[in-house]
Parts: C-alpha cells; sequence; structure tokens
C-alpha cells in the first residue's frame, strides 16, 4: 500500500512540473542562455557618432569589439550604463556606469572597478576607432548581466581615476545591449 501512495505522489509531482515546464517567461530563458550581444551605437546630440559594439561569451572572459566612427582623433571614455534607455538627447536616460558592487571607477585593467568600465576607445586620424579585449568581469547572464544595459561613448577622455565617471565628458553615442 505504501508503494501504490509513494507511486502516486511520484507521478502527480512529475505531471505538476510537466505542466509548469514552460511557465518561466521566455526572456529568462533567453537569459540564461546567451552567449553575444549587440549594442548599435547610434548619435546623441547631433554628434555624428555611430558604431558597432559586440559581445561574446568565450574562454576566459567576455570578449568585447568595437568599432565606432565619426568620432574626433583620440581618446574617448567608453562603458556600459546602468539603463537600456538612450532615449534622452544626451543619452542621459542610460544613467551612470554600470555599477551592481557599487565599486571605484577604475580602468578596465584594474582589479576592483565599476563591471562598466571599458576604458578608452582610440579613434584615429579618420575618426575611426576599434577596440577588441577579453573582459573577465563582465557576463551576459545571471545577476549581474549587462544585457539591456547600454553602451556609451563619452567626448573626451576617461582618466581612469576620477570619481565616479572618469570626467569623460558628454555623451557622444549611445546603443542598448541586445541579445542575439
Amino acid at each position: 500500500m505504501k508503494f501504490a501512495n509513494l507511486l502516486t505522489s511520484a507521478l502527480a509531482i512529475a505531471a505538476f512540473a510537466a505542466m509548469h515546464a514552460g511557465s518561466l517567461p521566455s526572456t529568462e530563458k533567453a537569459k540564461d542562455t546567451v552567449v553575444k550581444a549587440v549594442a548599435v551605437l547610434e548619435p546623441k546630440d547631433d554628434s555624428g557618432v555611430e558604431g558597432t559594439v559586440t559581445f561574446t561569451t568565450e574562454h576566459g572572459g567576455l570578449r568585447i569589439v568595437a568599432d565606432v566612427y565619426n568620432l574626433t582623433p583620440g581618446k574617448h571614455g567608453f562603458h556600459v550604463h546602468e539603463h537600456g534607455d538612450c532615449s534622452a538627447h544626451d543619452a542621459s536616460s542610460a544613467g551612470g556606469h554600470f555599477n551592481p558592487h557599487n565599486k571605484k571607477h577604475a580602468g578596465p585593467d584594474d582589479p576592483e572597478r565599476h563591471a562598466g568600465d571599458m576604458g578608452n576607445l582610440v579613434a584615429d586620424a579618420s575618426g575611426h576607432a576599434h577596440y577588441d579585449r577579453v573582459d573577465d568581469i563582465m557576463v551576459l547572464n545571471g545577476p549581474d548581466t549587462i544585457i539591456d544595459k547600454s553602451v556609451i561613448v563619452h567626448a573626451g577622455e576617461d582618466d581612469l581615476k576620477s570619481q565616479p565617471s572618469g570626467n569623460a565628458g558628454a555623451r557622444v553615442a549611445c546603443g542598448v545591449v541586445e541579445a542575439e
């Protein structure tokens, strides 16, 4: 008799699990399996700055590859910001740097930094900047995901030390990080 009750209970649990297996929202399922994301940068305040940033999970971290155009030659602060909202003309709607663990602002190679600190893009004489590095702090999955955050390019150089954001000046481009 105990075996029959145990079998009935096990079947009821299995049936319940099968009925609710698909009950997680699709965005929750997708976030658990993201291996690649892209942010398409659009100009802010008529800057003309545009480009693409690709994030790909690989052994050792997250590969970040950016190609940005129409910059003034030189260094430009480059960060992931806390909100995936580029609607404001000056990209202020993106909020501050993505910093889920309340760290100090620093450079991308510093052991303690904002999760969104990527340092500087360096634009050549034609205004093109290429960036390629593997980051061991940023992730596409879990509670600290950069999915649905934004990427900001600044008008000036990030000094990698001024708090809270590196004194990089106006926001000249913004793009939301979206899973691919």
